[in-house]
């Protein structure tokens, strides 16, 4: 778990704060420290005072490990037994920790190696390595613009099923008809739905381009 946020916290900054950590993780920054003395006892991350931790390369392939094992595990939840892809992502953190790699590589070839969770991320191959991600983020369409949704990156299962309730899913073509002054809220055309949502979540929603 703190690995794998590590990672997740240190994709667009590299260096971690403790604060940003304990907050991403509901827990108190006491409890964060105390945690990071023991990663640090284990080679898995580096602790700079004042400014912030980073995965040592030990801690990157741990964490990528566990990634893999959760977004293999949300792919045989939505695949497999078909749960909705909104309500796997809970699931799979209660699993990724209760398999072995011999148990993740069979899951893997039982599901044809996919390359993409359901939400849309891409999955680190066995060698620890991550792909790089494809597509832009949402906030960068201008009105007009219609895209198709590659990635929904929110973690937060109450926020899937508001993002699905609005008609919002991978593959699903839309069109950003207005932008709120200030960088306010988008209106988007979703098939027949106009739907409007804040920056926030249109931050976490990665998209495609296509050709109106």
């Amino acid at each position: 778990m703190y690995l794998k946020s590590i990672y997740q916290l240190g994709e667009t900054d590299d260096l971690v704060a403790i604060s940003a950590l304990a907050a991403h993780l509901s827990i108190s920054p006491v409890s964060a420290t105390e945690m990071i003395h023991r990663m640090v006892s284990r080679k898995l991350v580096q602790h700079i005072p004042y400014k912030g931790i980073r995965l040592t390369e030990k801690g990157r392939k741990q964490a990528l490990a566990v990634i893999r094992r959760h977004r293999l595990w949300e792919r045989f939840l939505t695949d497999r037994l078909g749960l909705p892809w909104e309500r796997v992502h809970d699931v799979a953190c209660q699993l990724e920790h209760a398999a072995g790699p011999e148990v993740t590589e069979a899951l893997a070839a039982d599901l044809g190696y996919p390359r993409k969770c359901p939400h849309g991320n891409p999955i680190p191959t066995a060698e620890g390595e991550m792909p790089d991600p494809e597509g832009i983020n949402l906030l960068e369409l201008t009105p007009g613009e219609m895209a198709r949704v590659e990635v929904i990156q929110p973690e937060d299962t109450e926020i899937l099923e508001h993002l699905s309730s609005r008609g919002l899913a991978l593959g699903v073509e839309l069109q950003v008809i207005e932008i709120a002054p200030f960088d306010g809220p988008r209106t988007l055309s979703i098939g027949d739905r106009k739907v409007v949502i804040g920056k926030e979540m249109a931050s976490c929603i990665t998209v495609q381009p296509v050709s109106i």
